[in-house]
């Protein structure tokens, strides 16, 4: 059995228009802009999309005023996703009123409207609030799979069956874990080792296995009774050389593996606005 699957062309060629976004902005046409905010605990990503839901605009700054998907510098993150709209809305020339935002699966009611309050503080209405699961898939448009964001502090993970979000959870453990780890092994700085991570994660494939494997073991946890579907990882915390084969191999079972996956998320919410 075929552990690895690839994208479909599509979806990928959409990916590589997302990530090209970042460099050289496209004007949108004259309809209107869908706005999508990311709030990460790495960084806070600003995905913008015009009306047939094509890639038009993606910026991000670091940000450590969300932890496990809590809010827990409010003024900061509003402060961030502030200079997010202006630094579009100077690119652009166009106003940005409205965004979409998501949260992880496993923060409550109050901890995810916490997310809507960060919007309009920074002056955007918040006009859709979804989980983060299928706010990717609300651009992956997976049909039958089990859909696993792995952002800097959790892993979220979705069952889909015919198209519907049957079951969705959401575990400790994501990037944040990762970076320790190589930190503590190679005696350096988290901060040092995120960016390792990051620009070599494949070199340190042997130091980070133990994490990686953390992060499948969650997956297997929350994805009981799934166990037939192909896995779509999602989320920039896995864009490791050779990640997607240690958790294909943990799990035994197919891996999707798209390339830009941190740009997954920010356009699905993009998307759902």
């Amino acid at each position: 059995m075929t552990l690895r699957l690839a994208p479909a062309p599509a979806m990928a060629d959409y990916l590589e228009r997302a990530a090209a976004s970042l460099e050289s902005p496209s004007p949108g046409g004259s309809g209107p802009l869908r706005c999508g905010v990311d709030l990460g605990t790495a960084t806070i990503v600003l995905a913008i999309v015009d009306e047939e839901q094509a890639p038009v605009y993606c910026d991000f700054v670091p940000s450590q005023a969300v932890r496990d998907g809590v809010v827990v510098d409010f003024h900061g993150a509003a402060e961030s996703v502030a200079h997010l709209k202006e630094r579009a809305e100077t690119t652009l020339g166009r106003p940005l009123e409205e965004a979409a935002t998501a949260y992880p699966p496993g923060v409550g009611a109050n901890e995810s409207r916490a997310c809507q309050f960060v919007l309009e503080r920074a002056g955007l209405d918040c006009r859709e609030l979804i989980d983060e699961v299928s706010a990717a898939n609300a651009l992956l448009g997976v049909s039958d799979g089990v859909v696993v964001d792995v952002g800097g502090g959790s892993t979220g993970v979705g069952i889909i069956r015919g198209g519907l979000l049957i079951d969705v959870g959401d575990l400790p453990g994501g990037g944040h874990h990762l970076n320790l780890i190589l930190a503590g092994a190679l005696g350096i700085g988290v901060e040092e080792a995120e960016q390792l991570k990051r620009e070599d994660g494949g070199s340190y494939l042997h130091v980070l296995r133990p994490g990686l494997e953390r992060v499948a073991a969650n997956i297997e946890r929350l994805s009981r009774g799934a166990k037939d579907l192909p896995v779509h990882l999602v989320g920039g915390a896995l864009m490791i050389r050779g990640a997607g084969d240690v958790i294909a191999q943990y799990l035994e079972r197919p891996v999707v593996e798209y390339p830009h996956a941190l740009l997954i998320t920010p356009f699905g919410i993009a998307r759902s606005n």
